[in-house]
């Protein structure tokens, strides 16, 4: 019988109805929190397979708007209540923990799984270090907004320079789409076919039922973030764990899991090119798309955002960009490298569990 890892996050399927009860039942808020999780896992991976069909299916300019507006649309949503709910610091959080644990988590175990079935993978060396390039640019997003607040006490110009920067980067982000998809985009052309199709468990999908599927998802996902965000620091108290840690490592690891396990299934069948695809190319729409969306929506719903991370934050995606830039660009990877950046993910992890 063989393995595959999307069956067995379905199965987590059952904390949808689960989440739905306790919340009904006044259950407790750690019970809420840990349902909704689990339940909101499965959920991405169903709107990632339904995005990624319809994008096949849609051509290449659609296809491209698709997965720009729901590629990361689980963090989007979580963000978007966190946001509503007034819990500014767990937005950020889940900003950056996005972020880092596309580079190092989803990256790291890419390269562990490929490169024990395989002494040495390749990819394309020059998609790799634009990707690179463009989470680059996220660690330069985050810094200059910290030095900017130890410069100035105006508290609105740093809302008006997130707002600029965000601008920036949102820009960016457009133009390395038409550089992906229209001018260069020989060097995304690997496609998974119909092995990478059954892979990803979409084989005998049609157009119609992707959109009927990837909506009620959307919806679900929705509702459960409500769930989650609302039981977050009532949860964070009696699980002994700070707001912060939740942020950078529950809720990116929740929205990121089904992304995760597609990007290691690909790179144990050598397909390293859209392994790295996935993981760089979600950490950096992550930082350059949904990161301006909701500086935009928290100016909309009256609730500006700016930029300005803690240091430990800042130094956790500035470290994790200089070690990408070592083991991510020279066009070559090996189980060891996936380690190192596996080492690097856990001693963040560790210091963000311990920080005040």
């Amino acid at each position: 019988m063989k393995f595959k890892l999307g069956s067995v996050l379905d199965l987590l399927l059952v904390f949808v109805p689960i989440t739905f009860a306790a919340e009904y039942l006044h259950w407790s808020p750690a019970v809420i929190f840990i349902s909704s999780c689990l339940g909101i896992i499965p959920l991405a991976g169903v709107m990632g397979k339904a995005t990624e069909y319809l994008s096949d299916r849609m051509g290449t300019a659609v296809g491209g708007l698709l997965n720009a507006t729901f590629g990361n649309a689980c963090e989007l949503i979580i963000a978007f209540a966190a946001l509503r709910a007034g819990l500014i610091d767990v937005v950020k959080a889940s900003i950056t923990g996005s972020i880092i644990s596309n580079m190092l988590l989803v990256l790291g175990g890419s390269m562990l799984a490929g490169g024990l079935k395989y002494d040495t993978q390749s990819f394309n060396r020059t998609a790799a270090t634009t990707s690179a390039t463009l989470l680059a640019l996220a660690a330069i997003s985050l810094t200059v907004p910290a030095t900017f607040h130890l410069v100035s006490n105006g508290h609105q110009n740093e809302i008006k320079l997130a707002f600029v920067i965000a601008v920036v980067q949102i820009s960016v982000y457009c133009l390395s789409l038409v550089f992906s998809l229209k001018t260069h985009k020989n060097l995304y052309s690997e496609e998974a076919g119909e092995e990478g199709e059954d892979a990803v468990g979409t084989t005998g999908w049609g157009v119609k039922k992707s959109i009927i599927i990837l909506a009620v998802a959307t919806i679900l996902v929705a509702v459960l973030s409500e769930y989650l965000v609302n039981a977050v620091q009532e949860a964070a108290k009696l699980l002994g764990i700070t707001q912060l840690f939740i942020g950078i490592i529950l809720v990116a690891i929740v929205g990121n899991a089904a992304e995760h396990s597609t990007a290691v299934l690909m790179a144990m069948k050598n397909k390293m090119d859209l392994s790295i695809n996935i993981a760089l190319g979600s950490g950096s729409q992550i930082a350059l798309f949904v990161a301006p969306i909701i500086v935009f929506a928290s100016h909309i719903i009256g609730k500006p955002m700016d930029l300005c991370f803690s240091s430990l934050e800042i130094l956790a995606v500035v470290v994790s960009v200089i070690i990408l830039s070592f083991v991510a660009t020279d066009g070559e990877c090996n189980w060891l490298e996936g380690v190192q950046l596996l080492a690097v993910y856990a001693i963040l992890a560790a210091a963000f569990f311990f920080a005040p």
